[in-house]
């Protein structure tokens, strides 16, 4: 029998306010500025993960809206499917998994993350058909194989 490849799933949640600001944590494992998200668990639809997801990590309730982009992480074997977020109910606060959650604008995200997490915010404003694309953990690449 062939070894076939491992991947794992992950989802994220692009929330946006009405001042087209998103919601982001700092990441309480690696400091890392990011969406909120997660490994998606064996018996979760996609949006329940996301609401999961979004939820532990800063408190909020969402409504998943749609699907803004797939990305995979050629050195881990991670692919992320990343979806557009509103608030349903809740005030975010800190948690375990996020020592900090803050409100940001496009160009703070540029300035606050890695470009292969700040491409999944920017992407989630692109009103266009979802994006595909690959990165090594921190850039993007040319290709998703």
């Amino acid at each position: 029998m062939v070894d076939l490849p491992k991947h794992s799933v992950s989802v994220s949640g692009i929330v946006v306010d009405a001042d087209n600001r998103v919601l982001v944590i700092r990441r309480a494992d690696n400091g890392h500025w990011e969406a909120p998200g997660g490994v998606l668990e064996l018996h979760e639809s996609f949006e329940h993960g996301v609401r999961r997801e979004v939820a532990e990590e800063t408190g909020l309730t969402v409504c998943v809206d749609r699907l803004t982009g797939v990305y995979k992480n050629l050195t881990a074997g991670i692919v992320a499917l990343v979806f557009r977020c509103t608030v349903e109910t809740g005030t975010s606060h800190p948690t375990d998994e996020a020592r900090e959650v803050r409100w940001m604008t496009a160009d703070q995200v540029r300035e606050a993350m890695v470009p292969a997490f700040a491409i999944r915010v920017l992407d989630a404003f692109d009103t266009d058909e979802p994006k595909l694309r690959a990165h090594d953990g921190i850039n993007l690449t040319d290709t998703v194989t």
